[in-house]
């Protein structure tokens, strides 16, 4: 199965990214702020990358709105999540919300990006690294705006990415930087931080999930991300979820708890990953795909599920009516807040 995600360095593809993508494992590439000067940059850059992969991957970027949108100018400056309901009532945030899910993922769509990875489900809790991000600390609010923002998504036909299961939000630490350690009850957890995912999957709204980089002491001693009890017990076989499983960045500190790139990656597909990030190290991307086996390699059915789904949005944008009302809300959101 063609499993990694991995990503380039600037604005046009090097040599040896040109080779690399290429390379029979090479499931999609993820972009980041410095791959992004323009949109007619940009767009020649996914020609690029579709150009040198030589077959069908994924391309994807994190988008979520606030202080986690990666491409700004020429693009639709998107609400942070825990905004929407500052001075709203739950349903005008819902609004807000679809709107905001319709912009960001038909704006990407226009640009040949087929995802984000998007949107955030965990609670707004303690975290260092969540935040305002989140739409809210309230597991139902979470589950109402989330679920108007996906809405937004798959009405453009974007797969949504539901993370970072099974919640990052109760946790202080940022796994970027350290091994975030959730000594809480599993009752807690499941009474908690859980419940959007559980919701979510239940109404069929989530196309993968992401799982987060954070060990849950009382349930299990590997991070949640590299743990078949978390990926296959509970996620697969209790919550009975059949969509996409992502790693989180096999180059993030709370990774390293599980050994060098090659036994993350290895860990990580063992435990139920369909797709593995490895980013921000080209060597380490590099490692992983010399060392994981290529013998009878099938496509994978998640490159099949997460392209987005084409001629749901009509282009150019800025003649597409449902993309200016849409548009036009959030500014007027944005004035306001």
């Amino acid at each position: 199965m063609r499993s990694v995600i991995l990503d380039v360095i600037g604005y046009e593809l090097n040599a040896q990214e040109k080779e690399v993508l290429a390379h029979p494992l090479v499931a999609g590439v993820i972009l980041f702020t410095r791959n992004f000067h323009d949109i007619k940059q940009l767009k020649e850059l996914v020609g690029q990358i579709r150009l040198y992969a030589q077959k069908p991957i994924v391309i994807a970027v994190d988008h979520e709105g606030g202080r986690v949108q990666r491409f700004r100018e020429g693009f639709t400056l998107l609400p942070s999540a825990g905004t929407l309901l500052a001075n709203n009532s739950i349903s005008s945030a819902k609004q807000l919300a679809f709107s905001s899910g319709w912009v960001m993922a038909s704006e990407l769509i226009a640009c040949d990006i087929d995802f984000s990875f998007a949107p955030v489900l965990d609670i707004n809790g303690l975290s260092d690294v969540i935040g305002q991000r989140a739409f809210a600390s309230v597991p139902d609010q979470v589950v109402e705006l989330a679920g108007a923002y996906i809405e937004g998504m798959q009405a453009t036909g974007m797969a949504s990415t539901g993370k970072h299961f099974p919640g990052h939000g109760s946790v202080k630490a940022d796994s970027h930087i350290a091994l975030p350690v959730d000594s809480r009850s599993k009752e807690a957890i499941f009474t908690q931080d859980i419940l959007p995912f559980k919701t979510l999957i239940q109404t069929a709204k989530l196309d993968a999930i992401m799982p987060s980089h954070v060990v849950y002491s009382q349930c299990d001693s590997q991070p949640a991300g590299f743990s078949s009890y978390w990926l296959q017990k509970i996620l697969r076989q209790q919550l009975g979820f059949s969509g996409v499983i992502i790693s989180d960045d096999l180059s993030m500190h709370g990774a390293s708890f599980v050994g060098d790139h090659v036994s993350r990656a290895n860990s990580a597909l063992q435990a139920g990953c369909d797709f593995i990030l490895a980013c921000n190290d080209s060597e380490a991307a590099i490692s992983i795909l010399d060392a994981l086996p290529t013998a009878n390699i099938q496509d994978s059915h998640a490159v099949n599920k997460m392209t987005y789904k084409k001629n749901k949005v009509r282009l150019p944008l800025q003649k597409n009516p449902i993309w200016i009302e849409n548009h036009q809300k959030l500014m007027q959101f944005a004035e306001r807040v």
